[in-house]
This record gives structure tokens, sequence and C-alpha cells, in this order.
């Protein structure tokens, strides 16, 4: 089964991909450059802690 949107995503990321022959730096650029361009507000969230970190914490008596 093909999902059109999911061709047409495939579609576009190929288009742009190629339109800086895929050089992953400059399509990182010109990422960054719409980012700052958009006005956006940027919000940095503090990682989170792992789930293997947060279980490992666990005594062995509460399981």
């Amino acid at each position: 089964m093909q999902d059109e949107i999911v061709e047409e995503i495939h579609r576009i990321r190929e288009e742009y991909a190629k339109s800086f022959n895929y050089n992953l730096d400059a399509i990182f650029a010109d990422l960054q450059r719409q980012q700052v361009e958009s006005g956006w507000e940027i919000v940095k969230l503090s990682p989170k802690r792992s789930l293997t970190k947060r279980w490992s914490g666990r005594s062995k008596n509460s399981q």
C-alpha cells in the first residue's frame, strides 16, 4: 500500500537535498538560516534523564 502523502514528503525531501547537491553542511546551514528568518522564538529544553538511569536507581526491595 502506498500513501500519497508519504510519497509527496519523500519527493519534496529528495528535491530539497538535491538542490544542495546532498551536502549535509549546506542543508544544515539553510535550515538554520530559515529558522532565524522565521522570527519564531526558539526554545531549548533541558535534556531529560534516560529511562535507563531513571529505572536503574530503583532499589531491589521495590521490585
